[in-house]
């Protein structure tokens, strides 16, 4: 038998989930929904082909849409000085408040740079614009 305590327990505990399946779809953070608002991209060459990216935003997710948002500009950045790879180096992350801060840096080649984090860059650009996200 189930004591009174217990059963409103359970049902209090139960109500939030019955409600939040009763919801539309689509509507509300559950649904894994971001509203980014992209705030620009400052390019800073460091040494060489070495370059850091410097992205802020608005409306991510987590750290993985500024990591993304730095290395759509890195193939951008790469296609433009004609080079058609990026090698990824780092990326710090920050947030203050509503603002989240990165800042990527790369390795920008002609050829298939040695290592495990490298990008295409025409790839990456085409896959950047089917996200929405924007590039340098």
């Amino acid at each position: 038998m189930i004591r009174p305590l217990t059963l409103v327990a359970l049902m209090l505990t139960a109500a939030p989930v019955a409600l939040s399946a009763c919801a539309p779809a689509g509507e509300g953070v559950a649904q894994g929904d971001a509203a980014p608002g992209y705030q620009g991209i400052q390019t800073v060459l460091l040494e060489g082909d070495l370059v850091s990216f410097r992205v802020a935003m608005t409306g991510a997710r987590d750290e993985t849409d500024v990591e993304a948002y730095a290395r759509c500009a890195a193939a951008q950045y790469a296609l433009i000085r004609g080079a058609g790879f990026a090698r990824h180096v780092r990326t710090n992350v920050a947030r203050d408040g509503n603002t989240w801060r990165g800042d990527g840096v790369y390795l920008i080649s002609a050829a298939l740079p040695r290592g495990f984090k490298t990008i295409d860059a025409e790839v990456t650009v085409r896959d950047c614009g089917e996200q929405a996200i924007p590039t340098v």
